[in-house]
C-alpha cells in the first residue's frame, strides 16, 4: 500500500529510491512465501515488468507527441491559414519565397461537421521570418480562416490576412 505514494508528485521521486532500497525486505515480510526461490522468481517478474515500464512509456509519449503534431499539420485549419499567407502579397514580400511553415501550436476542436482552431505558427523565408495567428472554424466540413495575423519578427510589424 505504501508504494502507491510513488504516484504523488515529488514524493513519489523519494519513494522511487525508498522503494527500491527497501522494496524486497517489505515485500518478504508482508506475506507468507512458500520459498525463497519462489519470492525471487516473483521479484524477477515486477523487475521485468518495472524496465518494460521504463522502455515503453518514453516510446508511448514520443509517438503521442508525433500524432498530435502530424494532426495538427495536417489540419484543414492549418492547411487554410497557410495557403492564406502565401497567397498574401505583403507576407511573401516580407519572408519571400520559398517559405516553410512549422509545427502549429494551440487547439483544434472538432465535433462532427463542425469545429473551432486556434493556432500559431511560425513562418520562415530567405528573406525573414514571422508568427502566423489564426482563429479559424469549420461548418459543414469545411474550414474558414475567421481572423488571421501576421507578425513580422524582425519589425513586429502586423499585417491582418483575413479580417473579421
Amino acid at each position: 500500500m505504501i508504494a502507491l505514494l510513488v504516484f504523488i508528485p515529488l514524493v513519489g521521486i523519494v519513494m522511487m529510491f525508498v522503494l527500491g532500497a527497501k522494496g524486497g525486505a517489505w515485500a518478504w515480510q508482508n506475506r507468507h512465501w512458500d520459498s525463497v526461490e519462489q519470492f525471487r522468481a516473483t521479484q524477477r517478474t515486477w523487475a521485468r515488468w518495472g524496465i518494460a515500464v521504463w522502455v515503453l512509456l518514453p516510446l508511448f509519449l514520443v509517438g503521442m507527441f508525433l500524432t498530435i503534431t502530424h494532426g495538427m499539420k495536417s489540419s484543414g485549419a492549418y492547411q487554410v491559414a497557410l495557403a492564406n499567407a502565401r497567397a498574401n502579397a505583403e507576407v511573401v514580400q516580407i519572408v519571400g519565397e520559398p517559405m516553410s511553415a512549422d509545427t502549429p501550436m494551440g487547439s483544434i476542436q472538432v465535433s462532427g461537421p463542425d469545429g473551432r482552431a486556434d493556432l500559431s505558427f511560425e513562418l520562415e523565408g530567405p528573406h525573414g521570418k514571422g508568427t502566423i495567428y489564426v482563429e479559424a472554424e469549420k461548418h459543414l466540413g469545411q474550414w474558414e480562416a475567421k481572423r488571421e495575423v501576421f507578425q513580422d519578427s524582425a519589425s513586429g510589424r502586423r499585417i491582418d490576412i483575413k479580417q473579421p
